[in-house]
């Protein structure tokens, strides 16, 4: 799915997730699709309806700052919605990521001084660059992937260990599709991010049925719950930072919960195994 075509599946979406109601019409005559008619939103951000449908085609025309916030106001787009909307109307072709093979040395020393607390360093398309021990004792087939599937999109979606691991599974799935959707919103042409969605689309139906959906989400953050086969039920706090000298990559950290012992548990049976 290239830029425009996003910008159209993600206008439709947000479009028939509404009601009149929502945007203060009427209900009218029956309506045989979902959510408001086009016509409806050209009328409320006061565009044609032509340009709109055009926009919601995918074809190559432009649109104003100004016109693409009348459309973010009257689709009720929250503000991670919005800087999508953004990103892929008004960004031009740009230059393929970066290739990082490696993360930085410092970032490692970093990640490794969060012992006992899992945490990893992403790549620009949400690889695995670097990660400490206590990452690889809590999902230990991270030491064992694939480089292909050194990804953590391909892992929450793909690794039927990771599922397994993942308590709320569906619920933290479907936030972190939303978040890589909107933090590769520019890398939607780079031939690995579409090589990377093609697999999940032929290994992971719910991958599938989500994708299809357009959700998108910034970080945020949240205690993350496992079920671990041997340290057993575990909860730790999502947290991630990006790192000013090197912005496309993320440092995720996940740290204790207050009052909870589940990286000394973690950190126990590995020692005593």
């Amino acid at each position: 799915m290239n830029r425009r075509d996003e910008l159209a599946a993600f206008l439709r979406a947000r479009r028939e997730a509404l009601q009149p109601a929502d945007v203060g019409l009427p209900q009218g005559r029956a309506r045989r699709t979902p959510g408001l008619r086009r016509e409806e939103i050209a009328l409320l951000a006061g565009v044609s309806v032509t340009w709109y449908t055009w926009l919601e085609q995918g074809r190559p025309i432009n649109a104003s700052v100004d016109v693409l916030e009348a459309l973010a106001r009257n689709l009720r787009l929250d503000e991670a919605q919005r800087q999508h909307l953004l990103a892929l109307a008004t960004r031009t072709a740009s230059d393929p990521a970066p290739e990082v093979e490696h993360a930085p040395d410092a970032l490692v020393r970093l990640i490794e001084s969060m012992n006992p607390s899992p945490a990893y360093v992403l790549g620009p398309r949400w690889e695995f660059l670097a990660w400490n021990r206590a990452q690889s004792h809590l999902y230990p087939m991270i030491d064992h992937l694939q480089p292909e599937d050194r990804n953590l999109l391909w892992v929450i979606f793909a690794e039927p260990t990771a599922v397994e691991l993942v308590a709320d599974w569906d619920t933290q799935a479907r936030r972190i599709l939303a978040e890589f959707r909107a933090g590769t919103a520019g890398l939607r042409a780079d031939p690995k991010v579409v090589a990377l969605v093609d697999r999940l689309h032929a290994t992971s139906p719910a991958f599938a049925a989500l994708w299809a959906q357009v959700d998108v989400a910034q970080f945020q953050t949240r205690v993350r719950r496992y079920r671990h086969p041997r340290a057993g039920d575990l909860a730790f706090e999502y947290q991630q930072l990006t790192p000013s000298e090197w912005p496309g990559l993320k440092v995720v950290c996940q740290l204790p919960v207050p009052g909870d012992d589940s990286a000394e548990r973690l950190a126990a049976w590995r020692s005593i195994a």
